[in-house]
């Protein structure tokens, strides 16, 4: 009864994992990405009070 099973390719077979292929020449830490948020945030709030809409 054994024999009578069909073995299936993985299911992962011929990815590429491309992040690690690919290496960017500008890195930014998962901080500074908030900073720039919270600054831009920031930015938009102090120039809907300065410039009224």
């Amino acid at each position: 009864m054994a024999k009578d099973r069909v073995n299936m390719p993985s299911g992962t077979a011929g990815l590429t994992r491309y992040f690690d292929d690919y290496k960017s020449k500008i890195e930014l830490s998962p901080w500074t990405i908030v900073g720039i948020c919270i600054a831009a945030a920031v930015l938009v709030i102090v120039l809907h009070i300065i410039i009224p809409a």
